[in-house]
């Protein structure tokens, strides 16, 4: 089994900044993608970015430039460096684990971008 605990959402006016962490219950090394994914109101939920178990990452094209993914191994710990946020990217962001072949959520947290 895998536990991924997500913290550091909140409400940020627009042009802010924040950053998410997603700890996992186990090494990040043993899964073969980690990513972020977001879920607006009435929508359906999206890859937002994500990062390979050798390093390389990908990014929705909506927060290309914007955020960062980024992983601390010791800590077994991704996050997601938010810049320039814009009201479009309120939503629940869910950290999500690949392991074996299976996929685990974190329980989410809630970034409000609002003035």
């Amino acid at each position: 089994q895998v536990q991924l605990v997500e913290s550091g959402g909140g409400l940020v006016q627009p042009g802010g900044s924040l950053r998410l962490s997603c700890t996992a219950s186990r090494s990040i090394f043993s899964f073969n993608v980690m990513g972020w994914y977001r879920q607006a109101p009435g929508k359906q939920r999206e890859l937002v970015a994500g990062i390979a178990r050798d390093g390389n990452t990908n990014y929705a094209d909506a927060v290309k430039g914007r955020f960062t993914i980024s992983r601390e191994n010791v800590k077994n710990t991704v996050y997601l460096q938010m810049n320039s946020l814009k009201p479009e990217d309120t939503a629940v962001y869910y950290c999500n684990a690949d392991y074996r072949g299976f996929n685990f959520w974190g329980q989410g947290t809630q970034v409000t971008v609002s003035s």
